[in-house]
């Protein structure tokens, strides 16, 4: 079997940092630590963000990475209304920068939500859409996910799921669980380990999880794309990515 892609989030280097040199300043890192594809972070653009994504499409497919395109954004809003204007303008960006999928958030879905609405956006873009079990109550439910995966895949749209692996612990779910629930929908993995400190859960290079997490690859499909969304931090951040690539490499 060919090795797995791993991706590696630009957020991944420290959100002061890439605010600071700007998101194309780690792609050579990305691209030397063997990675195949670098996730974009809209939330980590200092400046206004279409004027930069041609030139930044370029250096990516210099490098010979794959985009995933990341935007903070809600699907539904409380209301129960679909975000229709903000999801269009993330997939005209992700359009630009070629990327291989959208990811957002779920936000507040409910059965009544109107899958049409997103299906009209959807039909005027190509880029396939994945949401993302995120830090929320409401769309960081695996219950709600998968009802929403099921309704849209009922209505034949193109809706992936990107599983993290460590935002279950912010929503006190159990990871394994919703991996059996879910992993038929999983098309890409946000790879964490969480740590509590003084009280409050953050993100960090995984250490024991890495002898755990081959029970949960287990409900994906061979060789999913995984993503390394921990802190690389190190005197050598080339050296620190491709250890840590390697490692995900092998689940």
């Amino acid at each position: 079997m060919a090795r797995p892609l791993v991706a590696v989030a630009t957020s991944a280097y420290g959100a002061d940092f890439i605010r600071a040199h700007g998101q194309e300043h780690v792609l050579t890192i990305v691209a030397r630590a063997g990675a195949a594809a670098i996730e974009i972070r809209r939330e980590l653009f200092t400046a206004e963000v279409a004027p930069q994504l041609q030139g930044l499409r370029r250096a990516i497919a210099g490098q010979g990475l794959s985009t995933v395109y990341s935007v903070p954004l809600e699907l539904w809003r409380a209301d129960g209304r679909l975000d229709a204007e903000p999801l269009a303008d993330a997939l005209k960006e992700a359009a630009m920068l070629e990327a291989r999928w959208l990811k957002v958030s779920l936000g507040h879905y409910r059965a009544a939500c109107d899958l049409s609405a997103l299906a009209r956006v959807l039909a005027v873009h190509g880029t396939p859409l994945l949401i993302e079990n995120d830090q929320t109550e409401q769309g960081g439910d695996p219950a709600r996910i998968a009802a929403f995966l099921a309704a849209g895949e009922q209505a034949r749209l193109r809706i992936g799921l990107t599983f993290d692996i460590g935002n279950w612990q912010w929503t006190g779910h159990d990871a394994l669980q919703a991996a059996a629930l879910l992993g038929p929908h999983v098309q890409y993995v946000h790879c964490k380990g969480v740590l509590r400190d003084g009280g409050k859960l953050k993100a960090v290079p995984p250490e024991a999880e890495l002898a755990q997490w081959p029970a949960l690859f287990a409900h994906f499909r061979p060789g999913v794309m995984r993503a390394i969304e921990f802190p690389l931090v190190g005197a050598d951040l080339t050296a620190v990515t491709t250890r840590h690539v390697a490692e995900l490499a092998t689940l």
